[in-house]
């Protein structure tokens, strides 16, 4: 068996924008939507229900359809609960967040789950955090765009608890539609090829005790658990498996498995817009803030928006002098785990005007709480419960609605300007995570340059110009993947672009740059877009990629969304920046990071203990702060093998074989014990192979140096 011994370099909003998609034609659910977003998701339109003058007529909402629909074929799961319920024999039962008796209703129950929930380690960038479920199921968070966040965390916990829960929208022919327990339908019936969910799929509830208790098998569905949300092709699992795809995932949480199914529908048509109606959410005040609320950016009626979800709220004192620290996770476009974004960052995104500030109250932005479905003349009505009344705010009270973003900056702990910085740097972070993955979004682009706005706007405060700012916070790939004009840029319109080829473009920059710094000079950096070349416009970089021996891991262009542009196209257009230069960049003591190749193949003697030896001269000045090593071996049994990096007397073990002959791989191998150490001079790579037959080389291996 050839097996490989590899190390290597590893390295939002959320939108809905109007589309030029399908009009009023329907989709293949039968579905009329007038339209795609840019990353190819349908959305439905905002009912247009405004809320009466009358807090208490606003507070009841527009009634819905009969209660009676819950018997019919399309129904998803059964109501047995009231989400007021304090007292019944349900209620009084422990849950997955609070004990026996608690006396919490069902909706301070779900707030108290989504405060339970453990932050931990985030596929990527950042943290994220952990679902816990009623059945003993523990998973991290899926992935998901920001709006399907908020609605399946709802949605979970009502099929749970089996509690009442609709949406509603308009679609493209102006027909009211529900999305609910009751399935999905307008009032005469079941809406296109809409699944009759109770005869087309399993409920396995029955089976709850069984499970909780380990005497029955979690029973899985092979057809859900192989389902994408429909058009998505972003929306991979791969916390739960190498090819998992949200099917996967709902077939992981719900027994009643007709809520996964119906749950792919619910996000696949709703979005920010729907989140912002009025009919399904309500304004609440910011004093009154908890785990569970959904915060809105909106800055247009209909297309683009961001929705994050409340997840952690502490309170200190009341009145004017009180306090809070409030947490806040999100999800994306293309699809991400949702990051679970730290104090400071959460401060910006409240006080952020397009959170319903004054210039934006029109477009219903803000902070959010779902109402709650309820029986009334036999109909299922979405209300402002009656215990929230004090902390509901009317649409028709837009003074108060527009005040909200200045309270919460009086409201939410301050922070020097060092920390502002520190958390707005943690939001440039942020987008470069997300290019990393997917190098051709130009949301990520946008993203991480309003971001170096409020760096500029902080800095301006304390003294700082745009050019000491980029100095301090500027990397290469801000340069690489600088911001395109969307509708003049068809590298915007390509979802495939990959990890792998976001790590070829940065090394093809790093043999610019070196080369050019060896001959004394500087280099400006590539810029990854569409060129008018021979090809597709992506020549330069597809070239390198076969150059180097990695042409298989190039994905050529491909139009995977709505993209207009692309006709008549000649090349891609850059958005006007007013960053300092690449070659302008000053350290000032900041550690730089450079990259060294040795691609000499080498044959490992066999069962030699003198080995073979690689080097690498380094011609920099400086200490080492940190190491990262590429490396790649090809050896018939990897189990023989010992490896280590050797400089100045400091010998460091790579790997270690000394046991099966199993794949290793290896990656973002950061290599600890070369601290202070001068930078310049020979490094070596020193391989030996400790036991017979098996033979194998040493075919390429590189450097990445920061070096103060």
């Amino acid at each position: 068996m050839v097996t490989l011994l590899a190390v290597s370099l590893g390295m939002a909003a959320c939108t809905e924008e109007e589309g030029g998609g399908a009009g009023d034609e329907d989709d293949e659910f039968g579905v009329a939507v007038d339209g795609v977003d840019e990353f190819g998701k349908p959305t439905l339109e905002a009912t247009g229900w405004e809320e009466p003058a009358g807090k208490a007529d606003a507070a009841q909402g527009r009634p819905g359809l009969p209660v009676d629909v819950d018997d019919s074929p399309m129904a998803v799961w059964e109501v047995k609960n009231d989400w007021s319920d304090r007292d019944t024999e349900a209620a009084r039962k422990a849950g997955v967040a609070w004990p026996e008796d608690s006396g919490l209703s069902w909706e301070e129950k779900f707030e108290a789950w989504v405060d339970s929930f453990e932050k931990i380690e985030r596929q990527g960038y950042g943290e994220t955090f952990m679902i816990t479920t009623p059945h003993g199921v523990e998973l991290p968070a899926p992935t998901l765009e920001c709006a399907e966040v908020a609605i399946f965390l709802r949605v979970a916990f009502a099929s749970w608890y089996n509690l009442p829960f609709f949406m509603e929208a308009r679609d493209a022919n102006g027909d009211r539609l529900y999305f609910g327990h009751f399935g999905i339908r307008t009032a005469d019936g079941r809406y296109g090829q809409m699944p009759n969910f109770r005869n087309a799929y399993e409920d396995y509830s029955h089976l709850a005790d069984a499970v909780l208790a380990g005497e029955a098998e979690w029973p899985t569905d092979p057809t859900l658990a192989g389902r994408s949300l429909p058009g998505a092709s972003d929306d991979h699992q791969p916390m739960i498996g190498e090819d998992a795809r949200t099917g996967a995932y709902f077939d992981q949480v719900f027994l009643n498995k007709r809520v996964g199914y119906y749950l792919l529908m619910n996000l696949t048509y709703f979005g920010s817009i729907n989140l912002a109606d009025a009919v399904n959410t309500y304004n609440v005040t910011p004093e009154s803030t908890r785990p569970g609320d959904t915060l809105l950016h909106r800055w247009q009626r209909r297309g683009i928006g961001h929705v994050m979800v409340v997840v952690d709220v502490d309170s200190f004192g009341d009145g004017e002098e009180m306090q809070m620290e409030a947490h806040v996770a999100s999800g994306s476009m293309p699809r991400r785990q949702p990051l679970w974004e730290n104090a400071a960052s959460t401060k910006g995104q409240f006080t952020n005007q397009r959170a319903g500030g004054s210039a934006y109250v029109d477009y219903n932005g803000g902070l959010k709480r779902f109402r709650v479905a309820t029986e009334i003349n036999g109909r299922w009505t979405n209300v402002v419960p009656a215990d929230e009344m004090d902390n509901y705010i009317s649409a028709s009270e837009r003074g108060r609605l527009s005040e909200r973003p200045d309270r919460y900056q009086d409201l939410l702990t301050e922070l020097d300007p060092e920390e502002r910085l520190d958390a707005m740097a943690s939001n440039v972070e942020q987008a470069r995570e997300h290019l990393r993955m997917y190098p051709a979004s130009c949301v990520a682009r946008d993203n991480r340059e309003n971001a170096f706005e409020t760096l500029y706007e902080i800095g301006d405060e304390m003294g700082l110009s745009r050019a000491e700012v980029d100095e301090r916070y500027r990397e290469l790939e801000d340069y690489v993947f600088a911001p395109l004009v969307y509708g003049e840029s068809k590298t915007c319109c390509w979802l495939s672009a990959n990890a792998d080829m976001f790590n070829l473009i940065i090394d093809y920059n790093f043999e610019i740059l070196i080369e050019a710094e060896f001959q004394g000079s500087c280099a400006d950096p590539v810029v990854f877009k569409g060129r008018d070349d021979d090809g597709d416009g992506y020549e330069v970089f597809r070239q390198y990629a076969e150059d180097v021996g990695k042409g298989e891991l190039w994905v050529d262009w491909s139009a995977d969304e709505n993209c207009p542009q692309k006709d008549g196209w000649v090349q891609d257009v850059q958005q006007e920046h007013h960053w300092i230069p690449w070659c302008e960049i000053e350290t000032d003591g900041e550690p730089q990071t450079y990259s060294f190749y040795n691609d000499e193949v080498l044959e490992i003697p066999d069962n030699d203990p003198e080995g073979v030896t690689s080097t690498i001269d380094v011609d920099v000045e400086g200490t080492v702060k940190s190491v990262e090593l590429d490396l790649l071996i090809t050896h018939t049994y990897n189990g023989d093998l010992v490896v280590e990096l050797r400089k100045d007397g400091v010998n460091v073990e790579i790997y270690n074989g000394s046991g099966p002959g199993d794949d290793v791989i290896l990656v973002d191998h950061v290599v600890d014990g070369f601290e202070g150490v001068e930078a310049s001079g020979t490094w070596e790579l020193h391989v030996v192979d400790t036991m017979r037959f098996d033979e194998g080389q040493l075919e390429e291996w590189a450097l990445h140096l920061e070096v103060l």
